[in-house]
């Protein structure tokens, strides 16, 4: 059984894709129709109030190779059924929410904000599991299990900002890497940042080197995607690592290639990232 990763708040408190190396297909959780949630509540109402929903999972049929592999690497690890089981105990859902498991002939993830649903797609980690592997990781299934640990919970971000009505500003998809980076990267109940969030983070990190090393030729799209660059992406969440413990984490400068001129910033960078989540989420814990 892997680790319990969402922290505790109860008491005080290859192509780049939404939520891994994944094309984004998901509908636009700052659409209008995203700050309603289904029992009826609309902007500055609370959805916590009355919450009484757990997060469900399920795993879709498979029939292609990369589908069928990604399944039995998510369903044989229990990853869906943990990363569930980490929200339902810690965050209050104002309704039920479906975590699928699904084939999408595409390595991707999604937040519906209409449906109200993450997927997972098996191709995500079928890929993970290629880009670790071609790496030469001595345990490709571990890492990129890691990576979609993150991925998961960059859509848990976008939920949040669905269910909870939450003000965003900047890109949504640059608050919820921070999301994923905030809940694998602070101390939970124990006071201890578990080793494996980390090198989770770092995994979902890697997965986007692998993307923006994939690219040779950037374009107008790219360039207006509301997903920040992988490359971007990839020193944004070096930072954040680095910044939330810089003696720990001092490789992501050493060897994971951060700028010394960034990381300088990175501690307060952190301390911002930090703030902004705990204060968002402050109502939200159970």
């Amino acid at each position: 059984m892997r680790t319990r990763i969402l922290p505790v708040f109860a008491i005080g408190l290859l192509v780049a894709g939404c939520g891994g190396a994944a094309e984004d297909k998901s509908e636009s959780s700052g659409s209008s129709a995203a700050s309603e949630t289904s029992n009826g509540k609309g902007p500055g109402e609370t959805a916590s109030a009355d919450a009484g929903g757990k997060m469900i999972v399920s795993y879709d049929d498979a029939t292609s190779p990369e589908a069928i592999n990604g399944k039995k690497l998510l369903q044989d690890n229990k990853v869906l059924e943990d990363l569930a089981a980490d929200i339902n105990q810690s965050l209050k859902l104002p309704e039920d929410i479906p975590l699928h498991g699904s084939q999408c002939d595409q390595a991707n993830a999604f937040w519906s904000p209409s449906n109200k649903t993450i997927t997972i797609c098996y191709e995500d980690a079928d890929l993970g599991q290629k880009i670790f592997a071609n790496a030469g990781d001595p345990d490709p299934d571990a890492s990129a299990i890691g990576s979609e640990d993150a991925t998961f919970y960059h859509e848990a971000g976008h939920m949040a900002v669905t269910l909870y009505n939450l003000p965003i500003t900047g890109k949504e998809e640059d608050a919820a890497d921070q999301l994923a980076a905030y809940i694998l990267l602070t101390p939970g109940d124990s006071g201890k940042v578990d080793s494996e969030s980390v090198t989770a983070v770092k995994d979902f990190a890697r997965a986007f080197q692998a993307s923006a090393s994939a690219r040779t030729e950037l374009g107008a799209a790219d360039m207006a995607d509301v997903h920040s660059l992988d490359q971007q992406r990839v020193y944004n969440l070096q930072c954040w690592i680095y910044g939330s413990n810089p003696e720990a984490n001092a490789d992501m400068v050493t060897e994971g290639g951060l700028p010394q001129e960034r990381a300088q910033l990175c501690p307060d960078e952190w301390k911002q990232v930090s703030h902004a989540w705990s204060t968002l989420l402050d109502d939200h814990w159970k």
